[in-house]
């Protein structure tokens, strides 16, 4: 029924706010979110321009807004293709596939950089999550080795070749090493450090890969996760984020604690998430639907001849009838409604002129579907002298 909400509209309303609110706690781990904010206040500013009738900043932001999807792909396209690459691991997941064997050595690991850390030799190691990170590591020289102290200390060795490079490691085995990272230009997080350390933060913004990273000069041992880069760290918290890490990316299966875990976090963003889309539902679905609103507007006179006062317009206003989509009523200000009657033909006797369309201004975006009465009447007399040199040329009916 019309007006009323149905189940499938809440089932509307759940769903977008499910996909904007993974869109918010998304965009808040990335450098993005300042774009992101930008154009919702840009969003903000359009509403405004409207509510206030600014005609020019409404048609400038209209324009920009209608090649938005075109403006979002190409300021989010990074960040787009990360989250489509989560949404499909995540449906591969729950498809059933099986994944491979993701369980690393801590200890192993552990050892070799603390070692690595002490004789002040530079290292960069790659510990890939769920994300697929092929597309952000270039060259490198494969080598699928059992992941061992004495191998990763050769290769991190200032003497080999690619010690320079990061070290990519899957579970108990090597996979690569002398590969190339995408390079971070967060200086905030990295101000006094190296490549290595933009290296790693570069590949922690753009997939949900742990980078280890050892310092050369100052022998100090840092993870960049989550676009986040944390230093220094000692031996025993990077054998417990190791070992968080490793275990996040095979939980064990759980039902009950995952939903408490939704409904507990980020509670402030999900309520925005609601509000927003439960404005967007109301403006977009029940505010496309035809509405007709009545309104009494003034008549008001131009261009009464010299000569001539007018005694009374008879009706004195005219009700107006638009017919357009629900929310562009929402803003819609009656006093920018304006009917006009051209008095001049008066002093040639003419007292009775027609109402039309020509003669009321209204906006574009809303129809006219009656004017009731359909003419107006002016009952004029000849002016006074005070009259005369007070009068204007214009004048309202009130």
């Amino acid at each position: 029924m019309y007006g009323m909400i149905q189940v499938v509209d809440l089932v509307d309303v759940l769903l977008v706010t499910g996909l904007v609110y993974t869109a918010v706690v998304w965009l808040r781990r990335t450098r993005a979110a300042f774009a992101a904010l930008g154009l919702l206040l840009l969003g903000g500013l359009y509403a405004l321009a409207l509510a206030l009738d600014l005609r020019l900043t409404s048609w400038l932001l209209q324009s920009f807004f209608a090649i938005l999807v075109v403006i979002i792909v190409v300021i989010f396209q990074e960040e787009l293709r990360a989250f489509f690459e989560r949404l499909a691991v995540w449906s591969l997941r729950r498809g059933g596939r099986r994944e491979r064997p993701t369980s690393v050595p801590a200890d192993i690991l552990v050892q070799a950089v603390g070692d690595l850390a002490r004789q002040h030799i530079g290292a960069l190691i790659v510990l890939p999550g769920r994300q697929p990170i092929d597309r952000h590591v270039r060259g490198g020289i494969p080598l699928d080795g059992c992941l061992s102290v004495p191998l990763l200390e050769s290769l991190f060795d200032p003497h080999s070749p690619g010690h320079d490079g990061a070290v990519v490691v899957e579970g108990d085995r090597i996979r690569r090493f002398a590969a190339h990272l995408p390079l971070s230009t967060d200086f905030a997080q990295l101000a006094g450090t190296g490549t290595r350390h933009a290296a790693a933060l570069g590949l922690a913004e753009v997939s949900d890969a742990l980078c280890i990273v050892v310092s050369e000069e100052r022998g100090t041992i840092a993870v960049a996760h989550e676009g986040k880069l944390l230093r220094p760290v000692d031996v025993s918290t990077l054998a417990s984020t190791v070992a968080a890490f490793t275990a996040a990316l095979r939980p064990a299966p759980r039902r009950w604690p995952f939903w408490g875990a939704l409904l507990r976090e980020h509670g402030l963003e999900k309520i925005a998430s609601l509000l927003v889309v439960t404005a967007l539902w109301w403006a977009l679905v029940p505010g496309s639907r035809l509405a007709e609103r009545s309104y009494e507007v003034p008549v008001r006179l131009t261009n009464i001849p010299e000569g001539l006062e007018v005694e009374a317009v008879k009706p004195s206003s005219i009700r107006v009838t638009l017919e357009g989509p629900s929310r562009e009523f929402y803003f819609f200000n009656p006093r920018n409604l304006d009917l006009v009657i051209d008095a001049g033909l008066a002093a040639e006797g003419r007292r009775t002129f027609r109402v039309d369309e020509r003669r009321l201004r209204h906006p574009k975006t809303l129809a006219l579907r009656a004017l009731e009465p359909s003419t107006v009447r002016l009952v004029v007399r000849p002016a006074t002298p005070a009259a005369s040199s007070s009068k204007g040329n214009a004048s309202t009916a009130r």
